[in-house]
Parts: structure tokens; C-alpha cells; sequence
């Protein structure tokens, strides 16, 4: 994601958003004057309370291979409350690159020109 590999990224089927926390933002050495302002709010994130972003931010992603890889801008929503994981990676996401995921063997698989990428996940990490 820009210029860095993230390693704990939570691929969420269920939410409509994409969402960056700003401690990621922050190790990523991006100025929270570049986010833009953000017209979501999201419920069940913090239980109870809605959560307000602090902006959004557009970032290119790329899902690769050594052979293969797919890269697309995406809009993240900046929350500002503390994680286990970078990001979360949404529906926005999952439509973007034509994802497929599979929860029981945490692969996520989309198309690109040169084949299927798969994107294996850990169950250590998870």
C-alpha cells in the first residue's frame, strides 16, 4: 500500500468501508494534512458508538506475485482509534480488483492478464 508492504491486513467482506488507522498513516511518514474531508461514519466498528474519520485518503494498492501483480487506487476512511491491523481492506476493495475470498483456507484469490492471483493469508497471524 504506497510504498509499503503491509503485513496484518484484515480482509472484511462485511464492511463497506476501507479503512486506514492513523498510527498506520503515521508510520507510513504521510502528513494528515493531505486527507480529504470524509462524508462516512461508520456503526459497529467501536461498539455503540458510531465512528467519525478523521478524513479519507486516496492510496494505490498492489496484491502481487513475483510473476504477477495487480495494483489499483483505493479510498481509505482514517480512523483514529488503536488496531492489532494496518488496515481494513472492505467491499470497495473486493469489487475494485474482483476478489474473491475464502475465510476457511484465508486465500483471496482475483484475476489479473496473466493468470489468478492468490493471496495466502496466516493462521499464526490471525
Amino acid at each position: 500500500m504506497g510504498t509499503m508492504c503491509l503485513t496484518k491486513v484484515l480482509m472484511d467482506g462485511g464492511s463497506g468501508l476501507n479503512i486506514l488507522y492513523a498510527s498506520t498513516l503515521d508510520r507510513m511518514g504521510i502528513p494528515r494534512s493531505s486527507l480529504h474531508p470524509s462524508k462516512a461514519s461508520g456503526y459497529g466498528i467501536i461498539p455503540g458508538k458510531e465512528a467519525v474519520p478523521l478524513g479519507c485518503i486516496l492510496l494505490n494498492v498492489t496484491f502481487s506475485q513475483p510473476d504477477n501483480f495487480h495494483k489499483e487506487p483505493l479510498t481509505f476512511e482514517v480512523v483514529d482509534f488503536p488496531s492489532v491491523y494496518h488496515a481494513l481492506l472492505g467491499q470497495p476493495c473486493f469489487a475494485k480488483f474482483m476478489a474473491v475470498p475464502n475465510y476457511t483456507y484465508l486465500k483471496l484469490k482475483m484475476p489479473d492478464p496473466k493468470g489468478v492471483i492468490t493471496v495466502k493469508g496466516s493462521f499464526e497471524q490471525a
